[in-house]
C-alpha cells in the first residue's frame, strides 16, 4: 500500500522529537537518580561533619568519641565503618576502616581528609574510604547547591547528546527524501540537453516514486515520439520521393521528346500526381485530429446506418472481386454519439483494407452489438491474419508489416492511424484482433447516446 509523503515527513518528525525526548528522559533520569543518591550521602557526610565539631565546641577535646553514636553508628561503633576520625596529630579518636582508637593514621591517607574546623582552627580530619567520591572539594560547598550544578549539568549534557542524535537521524532522513529529487534533477537536466534516454530508480512507493515512476515514463515516450518522428520524416520522404520521381521522370522524358505525350503518359502523371495530393491531404488530416482541432459535428446515430451504408458503398467493388459482404445487426440497437461522415470514413478505410486483404470468393462480415454502455463495430475479413506482433504497431503512421497485409498501389500508410485519431476523437476505442491465417477484425467502440 502506497504511503503519501506527507506521512512519512510527519513519521520523521515524530521519530526525531521522540528520540530526542527519550534520550533526555533516559539520561535525565540516570543522571538525577546517581547525582540525588550522590546528593543524599553527601547530606549526611555533612551532618557528620556538623556532629564531630559540635562535639569537639562543646567538650573541647577528642575524648570519649567512640562512646557516642557518630555517622549511623552506636557507641563503642564500628572498626569496618566507611570513615575514621583522626585529631591534627594524626591519632585515630573515632575508629573505623578498620583502624583502633589511638592508632597512627598511615601518612597518605592525610591527604584525603576533610578537616574539621571550629572556630576557623582545624581540630581534626575525616578520612574517609578510597573510593569514597565526596570528599575534598566536594565537601567546599553545601550538598543543595552542588547537587542543583551537577543536575543542571547533566539535563544540559543530555539535551545536547538528544540533539546530536536527532541530528543525525534527520539528516539521515532528509538525505532519504532528497536523494530521489536529486536524481530526477540530474535526469531532467539530461534530457533538457537532448539525451532522452534517461530513467532513474524507483526507491519508494510514494509521492516521490510515483514522480520517478511518471518520470521514466515520460522519458520513454519522449524516446519513442523521437525515434516515430525520425522514422516519419523517413517514410514521408519515401513516400512522396516515389511519386515525385515518376512526375518528374515522365515530365523530362516529354520535354526530350524520349516519350510520345500520349494520354497513357499523362495519364501516369496524373495518378501520380494524385497519389501525392491524397498522401498530403491524409497527412494534414492526421496532423489535425491528433492535435484535437479537427471538427466533429457529432449527434446521435444509429449504428445501422452507418454499417449499412459501408456495405452499400463497398458492394461494387466486393461483387468485382466475388467476396461476400454481409451485415448481420440486432433489431434494436441504440443510438450512438458520432459524427456520420467522419465515422464513414474510418468504415471505409476499415472495408476497403479487408477487401485489400480477402482473397477471391472470400467473406467480409460487418456486425454490430451492445456492449454495456457502448456499442462495438464490427469488420472482420477472411484474409491472411496477422500475428501477435503487427497487432501492437498496426495503427502506427506508415508501418509495414508482413508482407501479406502490406499496403499495395492506392494506399498512403495511414488509413489506420487516421481511423484511430477520429475515433478517439469521438471518445471510443479501436482495435484489430487477429491470428495468423484466421483472418483479421477490427473493433469500433463508441458510447452510447444516452449514456
Amino acid at each position: 500500500m502506497m504511503r503519501s509523503l506527507v506521512f512519512k515527513l510527519s513519521l520523521a518528525f515524530l521519530l526525531v522529537s521522540l528520540v530526542g525526548i527519550a534520550l533526555v528522559s533516559f539520561f535525565a533520569g540516570r543522571v538525577s537518580s546517581s547525582e540525588f543518591n550522590t546528593f543524599a550521602e553527601a547530606q549526611s557526610d555533612s551532618v557528620l561533619m556538623s556532629q564531630l565539631a559540635n562535639y569537639y565546641e562543646a567538650t573541647g577535646s577528642w575524648d570519649n568519641l567512640n562512646r557516642i553514636g557518630i555517622g549511623g553508628v552506636g557507641p563503642e561503633g564500628d572498626q569496618t565503618r566507611p570513615f575514621l576520625v583522626a585529631d591534627v596529630a594524626g591519632n585515630v579518636v573515632l575508629g573505623g576502616l578498620n583502624r583502633e582508637v589511638g592508632e597512627r593514621v598511615p601518612r597518605g591517607w592525610l591527604s584525603r581528609g576533610v578537616p574539621i574546623e571550629v572556630n576557623d582552627q582545624t581540630v581534626g580530619l575525616v578520612i574517609f574510604a578510597e573510593n569514597h567520591m565526596r570528599g575534598g572539594a566536594m565537601m567546599q560547598q553545601p550538598p543543595r547547591t552542588d547537587f542543583t550544578t551537577r543536575v543542571n549539568r547533566a539535563i544540559f549534557l543530555a539535551a545536547l547528546g538528544a540533539t546530536a542524535v536527532s541530528l543525525i537521524i534527520g539528516v539521515v532522513l532528509a538525505r532519504s527524501l532528497t536523494r530521489p529529487l536529486q536524481e530526477i534533477t540530474q535526469a531532467t537536466q539530461a534530457v533538457a540537453q537532448g539525451n532522452l534516454a534517461q530513467q532513474v530508480p524507483v526507491r519508494s512507493d510514494d509521492e516521490l516514486g510515483t514522480l520517478a515512476t511518471s518520470f521514466n515514463q515520460m522519458s520513454a515516450d519522449l524516446a519513442k515520439s523521437r525515434d516515430l518522428r525520425r522514422q516519419l520524416t523517413a517514410d514521408i520522404a519515401h513516400d512522396l520521393r516515389t511519386p515525385l520521381s515518376l512526375i518528374l521522370g515522365h515530365a523530362e522524358a516529354l520535354s526530350d521528346g524520349v516519350l510520345p505525350p500520349t494520354p497513357e503518359t499523362f495519364d501516369v502523371i496524373h495518378d501520380e500526381a494524385r497519389r501525392l495530393n491524397r498522401l498530403v491531404e491524409d497527412l494534414r488530416l492526421l496532423s489535425l485530429a491528433e492535435a484535437g482541432e479537427l471538427p466533429l459535428a457529432v449527434r446521435p446515430v444509429p449504428p445501422q446506418s452507418l454499417l449499412e451504408r459501408a456495405v452499400v458503398a463497398h458492394t461494387p467493388a466486393a461483387q468485382q472481386k466475388q467476396i461476400d459482404l454481409a451485415l448481420t445487426t440486432p433489431p434494436t440497437l441504440p443510438d450512438v454519439l458520432a459524427d456520420p461522415d467522419r465515422l464513414a470514413q474510418v468504415l471505409d478505410n476499415l472495408v476497403g483494407n479487408a477487401l485489400r486483404y480477402t482473397p477471391e470468393n472470400g467473406r467480409i462480415h460487418l456486425t454490430a452489438r451492445q456492449n454495456g454502455t457502448a456499442v462495438q463495430l464490427r469488420v472482420q475479413d477472411s484474409g491472411p491474419g496477422m500475428a501477435a506482433a503487427e497487432l501492437v504497431h498496426v495503427f502506427d503512421r506508415f508501418y509495414r508489416g508482413d508482407r501479406s497485409r502490406q499496403r499495395h498501389e492506392g494506399g498512403s500508410g495511414l488509413g489506420l492511424a487516421i481511423a484511430k485519431s477520429l475515433v478517439e476523437g469521438h471518445n471510443g476505442r479501436i482495435w484489430a484482433e487477429s491470428a495468423p491465417g484466421q483472418g483479421a477484425t477490427f473493433i469500433i467502440e463508441l458510447p452510447l447516446a444516452n449514456s
